[in-house]
């Protein structure tokens, strides 16, 4: 830092904020710390009695605040995302498209291990819309060591294999089937009312459904209803009921008897403790993927959000689901079932 004429300051970065008070009118900062002066603010500074200025010593081996976050952007960047031109040393990351956020802890926990820099998002493994905000960049004091910020990028690809801190993987059209169980719907002693819930969580990633069946408690018939949707061209198929573990309730049977495999039975979730996730193969034929067998508890029905929400969302967006994955699920796993629901603005899902 050191003290010039404030008529000589052209190019050169404050140190501090300026204030500016007129009574009745205003008092702010006309122009903050960071703030490279240009030839038209040499009047308005000199207005406000600044004729000498504490500006930034220029070093090579330092870089400024706007320079540094910069840095961090550049380590966060991926494909479908968008940023915001530096204001006081912060660089926002924005959606460019509605997807599926996906952050990689250990590279984040890298960079701000450092101090004196940080990068902030919103969780990983929840949807976005086009426009989101996802991340800020900043550091914290007004200059940082050169070497410091690239030590902190080395470490940030050392954790993360040389890949950028966050993702954004687009939703994808995808076919849905869905298979929905139970003597009591079929022979019409009730009202399906568990269909248009599905459908209506589907809809809200403009799925299309392509085909719905109804059967009685017969895990044949529902193995072969399964397999007859991928045969059709479905990406997902989801089977509503006989979920429990009860020895009527043959769902679990009947998606294993696809020749699916079972990722897992069961989640660290309430609601949807009984949930069932599987992936079935097509590796012949023009359609070669992977489908998403999803077996369904009760509670999807009557639940606000479920296990089937935390769980949709990577469907739709192609990402795997692990064991691993669910089992980290626990904390953070248990909905509040609040009045007036906020998700995925709470704490829903939101495990390690």
């Amino acid at each position: 830092m050191k003290l010039i004429n404030t008529v000589d300051a052209v190019g050169a970065v404050l140190c501090h904020d300026i204030t500016q008070i007129i009574k009745g009118v205003t008092k702010d900062a006309v122009f903050r710390k960071g703030h490279v002066v240009t030839e038209e603010d040499i009047p308005v500074l000199l207005s406000v009695g600044k004729d000498t200025l504490y500006v930034w010593e220029k070093d090579e081996n330092m870089l400024h605040e706007d320079e540094a976050a910069e840095v961090l952007c550049h380590i966060c960047k991926n494909a479908n995302m968008t940023t915001t031109a530096p204001k006081e040393g912060k660089i926002e990351l924005i959606a460019e498209c509605d997807g599926l956020l996906k952050v990689n802890s250990k590279g984040m926990k890298a960079v701000n291990s450092f101090g004196q820099m940080m990068i902030a998002s919103r969780h990983g493994n929840f949807p976005v819309k086009k426009g989101d905000k996802l991340a800020g960049t900043r550091i914290i004091p007004l200059v940082i060591e050169k070497e410091k910020m690239e030590a902190a990028e080395k470490a940030a690809m050392a954790a993360t294999d040389g890949e950028p801190i966050l993702k954004l993987l687009p939703f994808k059209d995808k076919k849905v089937g869905i298979v929905t169980t139970g003597n009591e719907v079929y022979y019409g002693r009730i009202k399906d009312t568990f269909t248009p819930v599905v459908e209506a969580k589907f809809a809200e990633y403009d799925a299309k459904v392509i085909d719905h069946v109804t059967h009685e408690d017969n895990d044949k018939k529902v193995t072969a209803s399964i397999l007859d949707m991928i045969e059709k061209g479905a990406d997902v198929v989801c089977c509503t009921g006989g979920m429990s573990v009860d020895p009527d309730d043959k769902t679990p049977l009947a998606i294993k008897n696809t020749g699916a495999k079972i990722i897992s039975y069961g989640a660290p979730v309430l609601p949807g403790a009984m949930f069932l996730l599987a992936y079935y193969e097509v590796k012949e034929g023009p359609n070669p993927r992977t489908v998403a067998i999803m077996g369904l508890p009760g509670c999807v029905m009557y639940a606000k959000r479920t296990i089937f929400d935390l769980i949709l969302t990577r469907v739709m967006a192609d990402d795997p689901v692990t064991p691993e994955d669910l089992a980290a699920l626990g904390e953070g796993g248990l909905c509040l079932n609040c009045e007036i629901c906020t998700y995925p603005n709470c704490g829903f899902g939101k495990g390690k």
